[in-house]
């Protein structure tokens, strides 16, 4: 008789926080329930899209409810404009103006809102993308928690860059744009008193400039992603997913910082789950490989760019597969739920 592991068990009719972590429950969640109620979608679900007859503006919103809201390298309100700013440039767009809403608890001290505020605006100035419209809402103690953000950001898509997580090929380079795991362990360290921000800051940027870099390479750079919640483990499963190709990475290839990688040994995580807040994955034709990492390491948040793999002619279609240090291969999976709540 063969003994079987029982898969995850969830309750069917109870939202669970896995399934805001970007993985396999988020998936269901969104196949489910959400995208039936709003006429579905078809194709691949793009970190920004297309606007309806007007194929050349991209737009994008998220919300931000990371704890705690201050941490090494970022708060909510510079997190906020960075990861909208990235979304936008993920479809090879250059970003054009925000909206920000902010719901705010009762009791909040004025100074930290303030802080916020004033962490949101710099960071909007900094990216040279303006915030042109907002609201602010106030609920009762324990509504939220002090203080979410919902930003919304809209874009132009440059001449000749057309990227999708739908477009990755076979013989295509997998590039990433810098370390792996940062923003995670500096928010997770920060929230339980772990001790690791001492060491190590989160990566939150903006990635507007690197994907622009990037432009002159035009249709031979295929797909962009920043691999945020679920990190890279989610990101490249769901360009093999919605690709249909295979993708090898090579686990000596992949840059992690050694304050992260003491982190998630003692906590037995897995780096490349880790969310991330200032990388980027590219997929480009093997023909742009060089020229993209050279773009690339042109600028300060590139400098890091490595090659960390390739897609594989003929390989398994939506299969990511690690190559280990020591010459075995292992399959990295989409990450289910919730490893790290609150990340961003």
């Amino acid at each position: 008789m063969t003994a079987v592991c029982p898969g995850p068990h969830h309750e069917d009719e109870v939202v669970l926080l896995g399934h805001g972590a970007g993985g396999q429950l988020t998936a269901e969640l969104l196949e489910g329930l959400v995208l039936p109620a709003l006429d579905g979608q078809s194709g691949p679900l793009e970190d920004a899209a297309l606007l309806p007859g007007h194929p050349e503006l991209v737009v994008s919103t998220d919300s931000f409810v990371v704890s705690p809201l201050f941490f090494p390298g970022g708060d909510i309100g510079s997190l906020a404009v960075h990861g909208t700013v990235n979304d936008v440039a993920m479809r090879g767009a250059r970003p054009l103006a925000l909206s920000v809403a902010l719901i705010v608890e009762e009791g909040l001290p004025l100074a930290e809102l303030r802080r916020v505020a004033g962490s949101l605006g710099a960071a909007a100035r900094a990216a040279g993308v303006p915030v042109v419209t907002g609201d602010t809402k106030v609920v009762g103690r324990g509504a939220v928690d002090r203080v979410f953000v919902n930003t919304t950001g809209i874009g132009q898509r440059h001449p000749g860059l057309r990227p999708s997580a739908a477009l990755a090929r076979p013989g295509d380079a997998v590039l990433l744009s810098g370390p792996i795991g940062l923003h995670g362990t500096t928010v997770l360290s920060t929230r339980e008193g772990l001790g690791f921000e001492s060491d190590i800051a989160s990566d939150s940027r903006p990635l507007h400039r690197l994907v622009a870099a990037l432009a002159p390479l035009g249709e031979r750079v295929h797909t962009l992603r920043d691999p945020t919640r679920g990190g890279l483990a989610a990101a490249l499963n769901e360009i093999a997913r919605d690709s249909g190709v295979a993708v090898e990475v090579e686990e000596g290839s992949v840059p992690v910082p050694d304050a992260v990688r003491s982190a998630c040994e003692l906590l037995g995580l897995d780096p490349l789950v880790v969310a991330n807040e200032g990388c980027m994955v590219a997929f480009v034709a093997p023909s742009a490989a060089r020229e993209a990492l050279d773009a690339l390491r042109a600028l300060p948040e590139g400098r890091e760019a490595v090659r960390i793999g390739e897609v594989p002619a003929g390989g398994p279609e939506g299969r990511v597969t690690l190559r280990t240090l020591v010459g075995a291969r292992r399959v990295v999976d989409m990450p289910l739920g919730e490893l790290l709540p609150r990340i961003c």
